[in-house]
C-alpha cells in the first residue's frame, strides 16, 4: 500500500514537473498500447457483434496486465525499501504515484486558454482548448470557450486527481495504475460515434462504474472547496455559497448524458452562479445537452478563473483526507 508521505511526495511531485515529454509516462504507454490491440482485434472482429466482443476483450489485453506488472513493480519497490536500495526504491514508487495525478497538467492547460482570452487571441483560446477536450472548437465563442474550461475543470478533477487518489487510497498502487488504463481505454475507444459504437461500449461502461463514487466525492469536494476558497477572499455568505453547489449538483448531476461527469460540472457550476451544458458539436454533429445551473454572473472569464482555484482547493482538501486515511490505517 502506498503510504501517506509517498502519496504527499507523489503530489508535491506532480506540482513541480507535471508529465514531461523527456520522461517515459505510463498512460503514455497504455495509449500505445490500446491503439496497438485495437488494429489487431479488428482485423479478425469486423461486425457490429464482434466489435462488441473485441471491446471486451480489449478491458483483459490492457487491464489485467497493467494491473499484474503494477503489482510486480510495487512488490520489487516495497523489497528494495528494505534493503540497502531503500533511496531508489522511495524515488520510483513515488514517480510511479505521481504519473497517475494529473493535477499541474490539468490547471496548465486551462490556464493557457484563459490566458489567451485575455489577451484577446480568440483563435488561440479556440485551438488551446482543442487539445483538452472532445468537442469542436473552431467556432466557439468567448463564453461557450470559458464554459468548456470550466467544466473541463470540474470533469477532469474528478478523472486527473480525486479518482486516482481514490483508487490509491482503496488499493495501492496497482489499483491506481488499473484506473487509469480504463480511464485511458476510455478516452480512446469510448466515444459513441460509428467508429467506436461497438468497439468502445465496453471501455465505456466500465469507465462509467469505475468513476461512479470518485465523481461524487468530487462533488462534495468542490462544494467543500467553494466554503474555503469563500472564507479566503473574506466572503460573508461562503455557507450559503457551498449549500448551494450541494443543491445544484443534486437537481441537476443527472441531467448530463454520462452517469458520473454532470455531479462535478453541476458542483462547480453551483459554486460559480454560472449555467455550463447546452449543445455541443463533436466531429460536426450536434449534440444537445441539458443545461446545468442557473444563471448569477454573465462574467465567465472571473467564473473561469475563480474555477482554477476551486480546483487546487479542492485537490488538496482530496489529498489530505486521503493522507489522514493512509495515517489511520498504518496506525491501527
Amino acid at each position: 500500500m502506498v503510504g501517506p508521505v509517498e502519496l504527499l511526495f507523489a503530489f508535491f511531485l506532480d506540482l513541480a514537473i507535471g508529465d514531461p515529454v523527456w520522461l517515459p509516462h505510463p498512460v503514455r504507454i497504455m495509449g500505445r498500447a490500446i491503439q496497438g490491440a485495437e488494429l489487431f482485434l479488428r482485423k479478425h472482429f469486423r461486425t457490429p457483434s464482434g466489435e462488441k466482443w473485441a471491446g471486451a476483450f480489449l478491458l483483459i489485453l490492457i487491464t489485467l496486465p497493467t494491473f499484474f506488472l503494477a503489482l510486480i513493480i510495487y512488490k520489487g519497490m516495497v523489497w528494495f525499501s528494505q534493503n540497502a536500495l531503500m533511496l531508489v526504491g522511495m524515488i520510483i514508487l513515488v514517480f510511479l504515484t505521481a504519473t497517475t495525478i494529473s493535477l499541474r497538467e490539468l490547471i496548465g492547460s486551462a490556464r493557457l486558454v484563459i490566458e489567451a482570452l485575455k489577451d484577446g487571441s480568440l483563435e488561440s483560446a479556440r485551438a488551446k482548448l482543442g487539445r483538452i477536450v472532445g468537442r469542436d472548437t473552431a467556432h466557439l465563442s468567448k463564453d461557450e470557450v470559458l464554459k468548456a474550461t470550466i467544466e473541463t475543470l470540474a470533469e477532469n478533477l474528478s478523472d486527473g486527481v480525486i479518482a486516482p487518489v481514490f483508487y490509491l487510497t482503496i488499493g495501492g498502487l496497482p489499483a491506481a495504475m488499473t484506473y487509469k488504463a480504463i480511464n485511458t481505454m476510455d478516452s480512446v475507444v469510448g466515444y459513441k460515434n460509428e467508429k467506436y459504437r461497438h468497439f468502445g461500449w465496453a471501455a465505456a461502461r466500465l469507465d462509467d462504474i469505475a468513476n461512479y463514487i470518485p465523481a461524487r466525492i468530487t462533488g462534495f469536494l468542490i462544494a467543500a472547496a467553494v466554503f474555503v476558497l469563500a472564507l479566503l477572499r473574506t466572503v460573508h455568505d461562503s455557507l450559503p455559497l457551498a449549500r448551494r453547489s450541494i443543491t445544484i449538483m443534486f437537481r441537476d448531476g443527472r441531467k448530463h448524458p454520462s452517469p458520473n461527469s454532470g455531479v462535478p460540472e453541476a458542483a462547480m457550476a453551483g459554486g460559480l452562479g454560472v449555467r455550463l451544458g447546452g449543445p455541443s458539436t463533436y466531429g460536426g454533429v450536434v449534440v444537445e445537452k441539458p443545461y446545468i445551473g442557473t444563471t448569477l454572473t454573465e462574467d465567465y472569464l472571473a467564473a473561469s478563473e475563480t474555477a482554477v482555484g476551486i480546483v487546487k482547493i479542492a485537490s488538496v482538501l482530496g489529498i489530505s483526507a486521503a493522507v489522514i486515511i493512509l495515517s489511520l490505517r498504518a496506525w491501527l
